[in-house]
């Protein structure tokens, strides 16, 4: 369906369902059942729940569509399912006929609406928020409006990360020569976020590239993906954002697509899916960077680090993308870093997008789980390869009293390059 959004609808919804057996074998990877033990909370009770909705059975109820939203869509249960069910999917379409239907209201609505409408996909927009916030911070009146607010929104103010210096968040230059001999050419996405929150891991990711003999390409009217919009229903929004980057890219003229974001690379890697034949050769060029740098092979770190390190998952990376052990050769590659095993690397964090501000309870809940997973191996580094995860494995470890350094991979990976 070349140039438009692919409509699925109910139809859709009903004939992915009937690959699910109901074997149960999703169940104990899924966060939300391991809270509440609730059937219907689990991958295969929502399984049931949509096929009853396009059979005609139940309609979009307060009950169902709270199921539909209270999944975090980490997709753990699709690496546990022996059927190949595309749970993820599944709740991303039936999220979209809710919002087709209308049957959601509510301050959670309207929060979506106006951040991911009216903000994110509006880089000066997003510039400006951002810098206002960094104001209030450098000011301290964030605590000073904290104290004042109630125990809820206090909590979700914890979650603000420390908005970098203004040297951080500039814009990064379209093209960055390859140091060394030279070994192809790559074009590197920015994403939304990243850059006013993760300025600096951006510019590790595009020194690295150099560093291993990459010509690195910035196309200057990238923007945002469409991860987030497409996870709370927007899909014919999330489409727009799709092939505007089809657009940037296409002109580019590179070996790969390189992605520090699990969360945006899975949803570019699956554009084709939304969009169709107009967007298979942009999904089929995107990679993680852990991925790449992995797959073209290193070159050897000249510095040290004298740390353990827990290397955590993205469910988006290691479920999205099938990508787990990439991050953990690079790491291992790194002079003095030991990397130490937690018990709990590929659940989920709870982040999961805004779920952390939707569903703040139960995102709670699921870090607790993984924060005792990692004070129990005591590292003196956590590191993730996602925006999201990052900001809440800081602000938990803030809260719980970790006192490990929590950064991304490739800010190790930089780190250890004299």
């Amino acid at each position: 369906m070349e140039g438009a959004c692919a409509t699925a609808g109910l139809d859709e919804i009903y004939q992915r369902s009937l690959d699910c057996v109901h074997c149960g074998l999703c169940l104990q990877a899924c966060p939300t059942y391991l809270e509440t033990g609730r059937e219907t909370s689990s991958p295969r009770g929502r399984v049931y729940l949509l096929r009853g909705v396009a059979e005609g059975r139940f309609a979009w109820s307060d009950a169902v569509t709270e199921e539909v939203y209270l999944c975090l869509d980490c997709r753990a249960c699709e690496t546990a399912c022996p059927s190949g069910v595309r749970v993820g999917s599944l709740i991303e379409l039936a999220r979209a006929e809710v919002e087709s239907a209308a049957s959601r209201r509510g301050w959670r609505k309207q929060l979506e609406w106006f951040g991911l409408r009216r903000i994110l996909p509006h880089r000066s927009r997003l510039h400006a928020l951002m810098s206002l916030l960094a104001t209030v911070q450098r000011l301290r009146l964030d605590r000073a409006v904290a104290a004042a607010l109630p125990r809820r929104l206090r909590d979700l103010m914890e979650l603000l990360p420390r908005v970098p210096a203004a040297a951080e968040r500039a814009a990064l230059p379209e093209f960055v020569p390859a140091e060394g001999e030279r070994r192809g050419r790559v074009a590197f996405f920015v994403g939304c976020v990243m850059p006013e929150l993760f300025g600096a891991v951006n510019a590790a990711t595009v020194r690295v590239l150099a560093r291993n003999g990459f010509d690195v390409v910035i196309p200057p009217r990238q923007g945002c993906c469409g991860a987030l919009h497409l996870h709370t229903g927007d899909r014919d929004f999330a489409c727009e954002l799709v092939r505007a980057n089809t657009l940037a890219f296409d002109a580019a003229a590179v070996d790969a697509i390189v992605v520090n974001s699990a969360g945006c690379g899975a949803a570019m890697r699956e554009a084709a899916d939304w969009l169709g034949e107009a967007a298979e050769a942009f999904s089929g060029c995107v990679c993680d960077v852990s991925e790449f740098l992995d797959r073209q092979g290193l070159r050897e770190p000249d510095g040290r680090i004298e740390a353990t390190v827990c290397y955590d998952d993205p469910c988006h990376l290691v479920h999205g993308q099938g990508v787990a052990d990439a991050p953990r050769r690079l790491l291992a590659r790194i002079p003095g870093l030991t990397l130490a095993a937690h018990d709990d690397p590929e659940s989920c964090c709870g982040a999961a997008g805004i779920y952390n501000i939707t569903h703040p309870e139960m995102s709670r809940a699921v870090l607790d789980r993984k924060l005792a997973a990692l004070a129990a191996a005591a590292p003196d580094i956590i590191t993730s390869g996602n925006p999201g995860c990052l900001m809440q494995l800081e602000s938990g470890a803030r809260r719980s009293g970790l006192a490990a350094r929590v950064v991304h991979p490739i800010v190790l990976l930089d780190e250890a390059y004299l």
